[in-house]
């Protein structure tokens, strides 16, 4: 495959994100695809650690997303094993195999049950999972728990991504204070059909599983599934959320405690922050598109309109050759399957109102959206007009370079 460049969409830096009590992370080069490259990632949670996760609804889901479905249910982890270059996906028996032989690898080492690690592959699907090259690095792999950097860990985890992705946030629960760290990868293959790509956050609180799962989900619902890149969602789709509980905050009995305000803006804001940048990371994308729709029957209306527009390669297309064809918002909308009264429409891009209640604006001028399409960060707003529901979606151009990329993908 061609030498692919740092999106220009990419942050500056990656993000200096302190230690989570009570993690420890380990990366080695198992030449799954790559060789030299680390593609194996190892956390280690403390005991105690409680677990959520949310995964891709594809019906050809991989093996590690069914053996993480299973197991996390107990709301219990104590490490996390993530490889790149191979998603395990449609291997049949022998890829089930495979992540029961990972799994209770760790565990021996770890002196702990085989459902309590968590298993993540990304890749290409339908390829065996090399496991005698991964078995090769195991003892280095626990060997060096503690010495790799959230940096490192996030760079292990990445397939076609031009940078890795990173996010933290700091905050309290009552008087104690508490950090939330999160890695990600995602370039292509992205859709809003749970989680969207890897995904690993990790907190020192101390939150229930149940109150976990709650604040997981809601977090997911309006970060991780309000983006599309491509609008195909993987068979590795995962999202997990772990909380080692080394803070000693007091407990939340249910995620509407007030007490728990400042963690769940803290998280949702660290979910947004690597959403986004699996958007800017889009394979060949240039510009990156937020979305805002209002004035919807409901907010999940408001979302499926969002993501109608997200989605669509005529109007992705057209905001990559800088062209103000606000008709083919109205087109997705239109075709979204919320409800809709096109007499009660109104569109803007970059702030300029382009059509209301049904039609195009008098004295409406190209000239200045089209100065706006000429930037790198492009926004579309839609009114329905119909009641308070109201979501933002993310997404990026679609160009020749993502053609390109994903023709070579394999070679």
């Amino acid at each position: 495959m061609s030498e692919v460049s740092k999106s220009p969409l990419a942050p500056r830096r990656f993000p200096h994100i302190p230690e989570v009590a009570g993690v420890r992370l380990a990366v080695a080069a198992a030449g799954i695809k790559h060789r030299r490259r680390n593609d194996l990632l190892l956390a280690t949670l403390s005991q105690g650690t409680t677990a959520a996760g949310v995964f891709t609804r594809s019906s050809t889901a991989s093996a590690p997303v069914m053996w993480c479905r299973d197991n996390i249910a107990s709301g219990r982890a104590r490490a996390l094993l993530v490889n790149s270059g191979n998603a395990n996906a449609f291997t049949g028996d022998q890829g089930m195999h495979d992540v029961r032989w990972s799994a209770g690898r760790i565990a021996k080492a770890l002196a702990c049950r085989p459902t309590g690690v968590l298993v993540a592959s990304t890749g290409v699907i339908g390829e065996p999972l090399p496991v005698d090259r991964i078995d090769a690095v195991f003892p280095r792999l626990v060997g060096e728990l503690g010495s790799a950097s959230w940096n490192q860990a996030a760079r292990a985890i990445t397939t076609t991504d031009t940078f890795p992705k990173g996010a933290y946030r700091r905050c309290l629960i009552g008087d104690t204070e508490i950090t939330i760290a999160g890695i990600a990868k995602g370039s292509g293959m992205i859709a809003p059909n749970m989680a969207t790509m890897l995904a690993f956050v990790f907190t020192d609180a101390r939150i229930p599983a149940a109150v976990l799962r709650s604040v997981h989900r809601a977090a997911v619902d309006r970060s991780f599934n309000c983006i599309t890149v491509d609008s195909d969602t993987s068979t590795s789709d995962t999202s997990i959320l772990v909380a080692t509980g080394q803070a000693r905050n007091a407990e939340p009995e249910s995620m509407s405690e007030r007490a728990l305000k400042n963690f769940r803006q803290a998280l949702l804001e660290v979910y947004v922050d690597l959403a986004t940048q699996v958007v800017k990371d889009g394979e060949g994308a240039r510009k990156f598109i937020t979305i805002d729709v209002e004035g919807a029957t409901s907010n999940t209306a408001a979302r499926k309109v969002g993501l109608a527009i997200a989605e669509s390669p005529l109007v992705k297309t057209a905001i990559a050759g800088e062209d103000a064809n606000w008709g083919r918002i109205v087109m997705a909308v239109g075709k979204s399957q919320a409800q809709v009264d096109q007499q009660l429409l109104s569109v803007s891009m970059g702030g300029v109102l382009i059509a209301h209640r049904g039609q195009c604006v008098a004295g409406y001028t190209e000239s200045v959206v089209d100065q706006h399409l000429k930037g790198s960060e492009i926004e579309i707003s839609v009114n329905l007009g119909l009641g308070r529901g109201r979501a933002r979606v993310w997404t990026c151009d679609l160009t020749h370079e993502y053609i390109r990329i994903n023709a070579e993908y394999r070679t």
